[in-house]
């Protein structure tokens, strides 16, 4: 038994979607083109998207939440509200990370001399039958300083400043109460990244 019911009399005209609006969120900025930013182009917008220090680390604003449904509305409205500070945040980590371990910190300067030195003569070699242009040599001994990195602890490193990354920023984002900073001019933002 079918039934067809036809309203095609009854409706009529041209239904058009609404235009989504347009995100300040930075990493669907830049990932979304077809082209790949140059970094002149990405560290302005970085800029342009960091969030004053004296906001980002106002200890008032920091709460508890009342359930797991607003704790991953809050996370998601952090990171994408923070997110320049946060890479700063990582940046921060990394640089520390660098300090406090010498032995990486040899290889890499060994490294950026080694390829400056090539790019400075840029003279051609010749190495099993084949011939190295300069960026190919730099090519070369970025290749072989990673054994050497490996050897001076930069996998550890690399994990030690990933995991605590993760661990301050998630913090930061669920604890930290988004919406007592929302004002007029902010509150669009928001309504767009949930």
């Amino acid at each position: 038994m079918d039934v067809n019911i036809d309203v095609s009399d009854k409706v009529s005209g041209n239904m058009e979607s609404p235009p989504k609006p347009e995100t300040k969120n930075l990493f669907n900025s830049v990932f979304s083109r077809s082209r790949v930013p140059n970094i002149a182009e990405l560290l302005r917008e970085i800029r342009q998207n960091i969030r004053p220090w004296a906001e980002f680390l106002n200890m008032s604003n920091f709460k508890t939440v009342a359930n797991i449904q607003r704790l991953s509305g809050r996370l998601v409205r952090n990171l994408a509200y923070f997110q320049s500070n946060y890479l700063f945040v990582f940046l921060g980590l990394v640089f520390y990370c660098l300090l406090t371990s010498p032995l990486i910190l040899i290889v890499l300067g060994g490294v950026f001399y080694a390829c400056y030195k090539v790019k400075q003569y840029n003279s051609k070699i010749t190495l099993l039958g084949r011939e190295f242009n300069a960026g190919q040599q730099c090519i070369l001994i970025n290749c072989a300083a990673i054994p050497i990195l490996y050897l001076a602890g930069a996998g550890a490193a690399m994990f030690w400043v990933l995991g605590a990354s993760f661990f301050v920023i998630s913090l930061h984002a669920i604890f930290y109460n988004i919406d007592a900073v929302v004002t007029e001019d902010t509150e669009t933002f928001l309504a767009e990244t949930v």
